[in-house]
């Protein structure tokens, strides 16, 4: 096994590290989501806290790790046993999941083995039967396949896994600390997934040099001599890992008086969360809080706490809006409790200050003005985003030959599609290049005694195998969509608040990109720069904040925007390893200023467009083009491009059901690929 760093040495991070240790303490609360970006002790965290589990009684030669106490959820051969077991300790499991873990694997499937030797179908236990009483550790949750996660959280939810697979019916306890990290960079889970995890912490990097100095000394200590590091931490890693067990000792004596339960319940509904999932697991992990810290009754300030961590993650109402919490009005929330439940005479308690809370100091300068009293450069406009009539699902993009008829599509296409190279995804006893060993093998299992017996051959003890027992490989590559948004953000955007409509039309199409797990761009051009604000991600989220704070102002370098928009493409093209179908979305009038190399930038902006053509990129052109003198530039474009075309002025709220854009995006061409 790989040294562990001490968890005890983790400098900072005390969010994290408190979601963790709560867990620790009571695995039943639904385990732990930790989002954040690259490099921030995660997943160091999480093997660390593997050491602080106390170590666990189980059933001498039980597979599943059973607790011998009586009156604990045993598996069914425990359960059968008709003579007394002796029991053994042992350490509590750490499990990882790869990434690429199957779903049998997970879970459990027929032992094949045992099958062949005797035709008995027996259950083989997955890794979450090796998870049992343990931690069970997930990285880049984000990347599992959705009903993958969903089963997962299942499991840690009830503390059972019922496996109804390959001719198997059997059910196993499955109480295990569920931790997932992600980087939000690489993808969302679904609001359905996160509300799933009982709590969610977000860690950033540290801005303090003294904080990110200790780390590195302390990490370049533990690599040098891991023993003498580990030996010198010891005694905090035995400390912590005793109160670990104290608090579970005490866990089940924690009181909630009904006040406490009224605060909680007014908590949500204020926050307006959805269902009394949360609710829940506020009341567990307040009650968890005060058995941590050595009490037998929960306080108001337990209650903030446990709000603080469970809430965040189920405040998004939107797919890809910011996970966050007001804690200002969770803190009035708190001392309205207070204020009512404490006596006449005494005075409400006060919450300990939080970092950050204070407000800012009043300006003298007025805006717009610099401090020695002269007018200061008007500075970018940001405009926020406005509300647009929702379109449908993205369909993939793709330039129709010309002549051909379009085809008409309102949902969104496969994502797979069966080839002879990629990923193995299931199999078929029809008949293709690849043989699956281990599917006929399962197909075979059941009727080797049977045809054993029937056999004169000389092989008996070989596998009989017979044609209706063969299985194949059915194989799937990945069809991704990727929509790349070419932003035209200079001066003229912000005349009648322009920006303000088109950011809420690339809002609209990013949700519904969001739907279909396409990956998105974003590029920005003005002055005389094309900048690529997001490269290809799906995280959806990412995109939303980089269009949000977009600047408006500058020329207009429609070309260079366009010649970026290729060159990303092409880029993606040739890195990727799935097939893409993208799709260009262009917002902008059309009045190019600035040229590639000195000559017309109109000119510049159309080869460009005939480019895009021939590279067989479908594309939507969003012409923002107002008032009483319109050049139509951006509608010559889009006959350059091959693409459709739709006025901006359209796409505003109020307008008719069928709008332009809804009927635009289901009419783009589906180009066919082999």
């Amino acid at each position: 096994m790989r040294p562990r760093y001490p968890f005890s040495a983790l400098v900072a991070q005390e969010a994290m590290k408190l979601a963790l240790l709560l867990n620790a303490v009571n695995p039943r609360l639904g385990g732990v989501l930790i989002r954040g970006q690259k490099g921030t002790a995660k997943s160091t965290a999480a093997r660390g806290l593997a050491a602080l589990l106390p170590p666990i009684d189980v059933v001498e030669g039980c597979r599943f790790a059973c607790d011998p106490r009586v009156g604990e959820a045993r598996c069914p051969e425990c359960e059968a046993r008709a003579y007394p077991t002796g029991s053994r300790e042992r350490p509590a499991a750490f499990v990882e999941l790869p990434i690429g873990a199957t779903e049998d694997r997970v879970l459990g499937t027929l032992d094949i083995e045992r099958v062949l030797a005797d035709g008995q179908r027996q259950f083989e236990p997955g890794l979450l039967a090796r998870a049992n009483r343990g931690l069970l550790y997930v990285d880049e949750v984000n990347l599992l396949p959705d009903h993958l996660v969903d089963t997962l959280l299942d499991a840690a939810a009830m503390g059972i896994n019922s496996v109804e697979r390959d001719g198997i019916s059997f059910s196993h306890p499955a109480t295990f600390v569920l931790i997932g990290t992600m980087n939000p960079e690489e993808g969302e889970l679904r609001p359905q997934l996160l509300d799933r995890f009982a709590l969610a912490v977000d860690v950033e990097g540290m801005p303090s040099p003294s904080e990110r100095a200790e780390v590195v000394r302390r990490r370049m200590a533990f690599e040098a001599d891991t023993a003498a590091f580990a030996a010198h931490w010891q005694a905090a890693e035995c400390a912590e890992q005793q109160r670990i067990r104290a608090a579970r000792e005490l866990l089940p004596r924690v009181q909630v008086d009904d006040t406490l339960l009224d605060l909680i319940a007014q908590i949500c509904t204020a926050f307006e969360v959805d269902g009394l999932r949360a609710d829940i697991v506020i009341y567990k992990t307040a009650a968890t809080l005060a058995a941590y810290a050595g009490r037998e009754r929960v306080t108001a300030e337990d209650v903030r706490r446990a709000a603080e961590l469970a809430l965040p993650h189920r405040r998004r109402r939107q797919p890809f809006d910011q996970p966050g919490l007001d804690r200002d009005r969770l803190d009035d929330l708190v001392r309205e409790h207070a204020s009512r439940s404490s006596p006449p005479d005494e005075p409400p308690p006060t919450l300990p200050d939080r970092p950050g809370s204070d407000e800012p100091p009043p300006q003298d300068t007025p805006p717009g003005q610099n401090p020695g009293g002269a007018q200061a450069e008007p500075a970018e406009r940001v405009f926020d985003v406005a509300a647009v009539s929702s379109p449908p699902p993205l369909p993939p993009g793709g330039v129709a030959p010309r002549g051909e008829p379009t085809q008409r599509s309102a949902r969104p296409a496969r994502k797979v599609v069966e080839s002879p190279r990629g990923r193995h995804v299931r199999s078929s006893p029809r008949r293709t290049s690849a043989l699956d060993v281990l599917a006929t093998l399962h197909a075979a299992a059941p009727y080797q005694a049977q045809r054993r017996r029937r056999t004169t051959d000389q092989r008996a003890r070989c596998i009989l195998l017979k044609a209706s027992d063969l299985r194949f490989k059915i194989r799937a590559r990945p069809i991704g969509g990727l929509t790349v948004f070419a932003v035209d953000a200079s001066g003229s955007m912000a005349a009648r608040r322009r920006m303000a409509l088109a950011k809420g039309v690339v809002m609209s199409l990013l949700q519904r990109a969001y739907q279909t797990r396409d990956e998105v761009a974003l590029i920005a051009f003005r002055g005389n720069s094309a900048e690529i604000l997001l490269p290809p991600t799906s995280s959806v989220h990412l995109a939303t904040l980089r269009l949000r704070a977009l600047p408006t102002g500058g020329r207009t370098p429609l070309a260079l925007g366009l010649s970026r928009a290729t060159a990303l493409l092409a880029q993606r093209a040739a890195t990727v390893q799935r097939a893409v179908v993208p799709t260009l979305v262009l917002v902008s009038d059309g009045r190019a200023n600035v040229a590639l190399a000195g000559g017309d930038p109109y000119a510049d902006a159309l080869a460009q467009a005939r480019a895009l053509r021939a590279a067989h990129i479908g594309a939507i052109v969003v012409d923002t083009e107002a008032g009483a003198v319109r050049l139509g530039r951006a509608r010559s474009l889009a006959v350059e491009l091959g693409a459709e075309y739709v006025q901006l002025a359209e796409l505003a709220v109020g307008t008719p059901p069928a709008s332009a854009l809804t009927a635009t995006v289901r009419n783009l061409p589906r180009r066919a690929r082999a």
